[in-house]
């Protein structure tokens, strides 16, 4: 078992292989579940909505100008695709 220290404004800092353990990495919120007997749980906080749709596909093989995408649209409507 760890044991932490609390600072004087209340605050605990969690080690590295504990951060590990739970799949938290630097920037991620963590959910704290109330439990009995003064138990807490500890575990990162999932997105919801937009935020776990961002950064989720990989990037273009191949970036287009605003002049490339606009010619692609004009030869679709134009059924040239």
């Amino acid at each position: 078992m760890a044991a932490l220290t609390v600072t004087a404004k209340g605050q605990i800092t969690l080690r590295r292989e504990l951060l590990q353990y739970l799949g938290i990495t630097p920037g991620q919120q963590i959910e704290v579940d109330k439990l009995a007997h003064g138990v807490l749980a500890l575990h990162a906080k999932t997105p919801h909505g937009l935020d776990a749709f961002v950064g989720c596909l990989p990037p273009p093989a191949k970036t287009l100008s605003v002049d490339d995408m606009n010619a692609l649209i004009a030869d679709a409507w134009a059924g040239k695709a």
